[in-house]
């Protein structure tokens, strides 16, 4: 399917990246009917992607934005999310990142340290403004994902731990400029093996018995997001399991009335919907190995060296009987290899190769390294 969909794109120089944005509204629109059933909030988790036609999709269907940094913050007010649907993230926002969100006034600030906190109290008062925030609490919930990309157990710098909770209340009542408005809660990525999630529930309502024990409730409930996605079947499987993902909750978390339970999700809603298209530059025939080499490398898509990642490698234009090949870009690095042993059409100089379901931590995780040039993006409607 790919393939006839290449051909506006035949002469234009590799490596590029292509967003197939068909599949990008539907899956949007398939997670935001899903998320509507229980009135749930989905906030777009721009680390994953920040191109601007992907974020006037999110907008168009009423996503909010997490943002992970100041200039996450700043592109998100400029591509036009309403600053009270921003919720700014992440375990180390400097002074200067505090101050912008302040004076965009944006709805939330997801904190994770006792310390953080107090720097907010800080800024915020200089300003006479008063800060929203939740507290990102970990949970110590495996997330059954890789080890890099595992967010919610103690061992992680994420988060305030639960036994820092009972000396942290006190502390409130010295911090005027301070408004505790709810719990966040994020236990990682990729995450497919969905009792993760169950998991998460049973936790956070234990954690919420354990506030209102002390007599405490919240309005706002951020469970986070980390959905993962099949990289394995991108035609099969395109779309996520939004319907299960979002009946979990449902089911299991002990919401209370007029609480509104708010997402955090990325990879699920981008990551399939983009391809990195690349060339072949050359073939090596070994004695037991025989590598394709392309002209995109880690410096285009970071994930299958930083994770050991797996992405599917697709041949666009050869018929020929298959063989065995082990896939690699031209980057001075021996982890800059997309695949191992795969079975390819065999494949000649010149060839277009497509690594699937990109869309999400590709593009975005680019780098310069050896003087590489940053590639293209072109969309499909």
């Amino acid at each position: 399917m790919l393939k006839q969909k290449l051909d506006q794109f035949a002469q234009h120089p590799t490596p590029f990246y292509l967003y197939d944005l068909g599949l990008l509204r539907t899956t949007l629109d398939t997670a935001k009917a899903e998320a509507t059933k229980y009135g749930y909030q989905v906030h777009y988790a721009l680390k994953a992607n920040a191109n601007a036609p992907i974020l006037q999709e999110m907008l168009a269907r009423g996503f909010g934005a997490d943002c992970v940094s100041g200039n996450e913050v700043k592109r998100a007010l400029e591509a036009g999310f309403p600053a009270d649907h921003i919720v700014f993230a992440g375990v180390g926002k400097s002074d200067l990142e505090i101050n912008l969100a302040l004076d965009a006034d944006i709805f939330c600030f997801n904190c994770e340290s006792v310390q953080e906190i107090e720097v907010i109290q800080e800024l915020a008062a200089a300003k006479g403004k008063t800060a929203q925030v939740a507290l990102r609490i970990n949970p110590n919930v495996d997330a059954y994902t890789h080890k890099y990309i595992t967010t919610g157990l103690e061992e992680n710098k994420f988060g305030i731990n639960t036994w820092e909770l009972e000396s942290l209340l006190p502390q409130f009542s010295q911090w005027p400029n301070v408004k505790l408005i709810g719990l966040h809660f994020h236990i990682g990525s990729q995450i497919t093996d969905l009792r993760a999630f169950e998991n998460l529930c049973g936790r956070v309502n234990e954690i919420q018995n354990w506030f209102e024990a002390q007599g405490l409730s919240f309005p706002h409930l951020n469970v986070g997001g980390g959905l993962g996605v099949d990289y394995h079947h991108p035609e099969e499987k395109p779309i996520a399991d939004f319907a299960a993902y979002f009946a979990i909750f449902n089911n299991l978390l002990d919401k209370r009335e007029g609480q509104q339970v708010h997402f955090e999700l990325g990879r699920a809603l981008v990551a399939p919907s983009g391809n990195l298209i690349s060339k072949v530059l050359y073939l090596k025939h070994g004695q037991k190995t025989n590598f394709v080499i392309l002209d995109a490398g880690m410096t285009e898509l970071m994930r299958p060296a930083l994770y050991q990642a797996y992405h599917k490698v697709e041949n666009l234009t050869s018929e020929l009987p298959a063989m065995h090949y082990d896939v690699v870009g031209p980057i001075c690095e021996s982890s800059d290899c997309f695949s191992k042993g795969i079975e390819l059409p065999e494949t000649k100089r010149g060839d277009l190769v497509a690594i699937r379901t990109a869309g999400a931590y590709g593009e975005v995780m680019a780098s310069g390294y050896n003087l590489r040039d940053r590639v293209q993006a072109f969309y499909l409607n």
